[in-house]
């Protein structure tokens, strides 16, 4: 039993020591450290105009909508606190709410706005004007857990923040009332940057944050891992939480190359004495830095974002397409519709569905989705409702597949061309445009 109370106290020393210490200290005002180099990073005292590209002709609220930068990881690992700091918002009435429990039970967007106004889920999905109206389908329920918050300030302008509910491994998906890694992966498909935070507390692995996970496997690009709440921990032991969230890490980032991470204490107070503050700083601006990277690339990533959405439309037509073949190929007049289909819907290779796409077109075999997801697709959309892409042309308007892949290889390319991003930048104004300086890729480490 006393081995017990001596483990307890140890794990008392350890946890959230910046609450223990705000709890013992709350007649005493800690100093707070200097914001210079945020606004100096993300250029947030410059004069010059936001660029607003949602006034283009192009009126589709996700085409148009703002970089986003969404938060995960586990519960109370200083999510909202630090967007608040980010902002400024600490101590304003605008800043999120934080505290040593779970507090964050809503997915928070917070946007640019005139003047602070609350936005509730169900009206940000019925304005089609916003990027957001698609996650109606996910329910009421969620829709109540959805919030939208707009605040008057400048970096908001050019980019949108998204906090989530912390990941608590305990609760199940239906006690949450929605499907939370559904949700979770609609936002993730849709960030150019993920930040996902832990703290030196909360470093274990379990169901859910495995699932997480997974949920980001293939946008390893714009994953970075913060480890928050560093100056907590003396040099010894940061190093050792360093390499245990590595090892917690490594069967679930399966890749080369493991992600970015930042370590860092990311809140208003100054860091501790006796750490490594220079340290700290430095990792907090290289942060700055890789998020203005996003905010300055946002047309590149942008335009990077609807062909990539092309090439999956173009894989599911080609797809639906030659099952709707094969389908009419197989059938005779005492055939039974239903059987036929059912049997190529269940075993697709025997009748070389996507093998033929792989033979005939320049389709990736790594882009093919998964042949399970048209059992589930062809039970909603009966295939009798499908015409043949052949059937789809006209002497006008040309083929509907023709003007998929003009975009994917053309129109596009040379919308990037026309950024300074091809292989004629010449054609700028350099005077302008700064031509000689080739922007960063923020899919290429440098």
């Amino acid at each position: 039993m006393r081995a017990l109370v001596l483990l307890g106290c140890l794990l008392a020393s350890l946890l959230l020591p910046g609450q223990a210490e705000e709890a013992e200290d709350a007649n005493e005002e800690a100093p707070l450290r200097d914001r210079s180099h945020i606004e100096k990073t993300l250029m947030l005292n410059e004069d010059k105009p936001s660029d607003d590209y949602s006034r283009h002709e192009i009126t589709d609220g996700e085409i148009t909508s703002k970089p986003m930068v969404l938060f995960l990881g586990p519960w109370s690992v200083g999510k909202s606190t630090m967007i608040n700091y980010l902002l400024g918002l600490e101590n304003t009435r605008y800043q999120l709410y934080t505290g040593a429990e779970p507090t964050t039970s809503e997915f928070t967007v917070l946007m640019h706005g005139p003047k602070l106004k609350t936005i509730e889920g169900i009206v940000m999905a019925a304005d089609s004007a916003r990027s957001f109206s698609p996650l109606e389908k996910f329910g009421q329920n969620f829709l109540e857990k959805l919030i939208g918050i707009e605040v008057p300030h400048k970096l908001l302008e050019r980019v949108t923040f998204v906090d989530t509910p912390g990941i608590i491994e305990n609760r199940k998906q239906q006690e949450r009332g929605y499907p939370f890694n559904d949700v979770c992966q609609w936002f993730i498909d849709r960030a150019d940057l993920i930040f996902v935070v832990f703290d030196p507390t909360k470093l274990d692995v379990g169901l859910e944050l495995e699932m997480l996970f997974r949920q980001l496997k293939g946008r390893e690009s714009q994953i970075r891992i913060i480890l928050n709440k560093a100056d907590n921990l003396a040099t010894q032991m940061l190093m050792r939480v360093y390499g245990a969230l590595f090892w917690s890490l490594a069967p679930l980032i399966n890749v080369t190359e493991p992600p970015r991470v930042y370590v860092s204490s990311f809140w208003p107070q100054a860091y501790k004495p006796d750490t490594h503050q220079e340290l700290f700083l430095q990792e907090e601006i290289s942060l700055l830095e890789d998020l203005n990277q996003v905010i300055e690339n946002r047309l590149e990533n942008k335009i990077a974002f609807i062909r990539q959405h092309a090439i999956r439309v173009r894989i599911h037509a080609l797809l639906v397409d030659r099952y709707l073949q094969t389908y009419r190929d197989k059938m005779t007049f005492f055939s039974d519709g239903e059987l036929v289909f059912k049997d190529i819907v269940e075993d697709p290779d025997k009748f070389y569905i996507f093998k033929t796409i792989l033979a005939k077109t320049n389709v990736s075999k790594f882009d093919l989705p998964n042949r399970e997801a048209y059992k589930d697709f062809f039970g909603i959309n009966p295939i009798s409702s499908f015409k043949l892409l052949s059937q789809q042309c006209s002497y006008m308007g040309g083929c509907f597949l023709e003007k998929i892949e003009r975009a994917i290889t053309q129109e596009l390319p040379g919308l990037l061309g026309s950024l300074g991003l091809g292989k004629n930048p010449g054609a700028l104004n350099c005077d302008k445009t700064g031509c000689s300086e080739t922007p960063k890729n923020r899919y290429r480490k440098h």
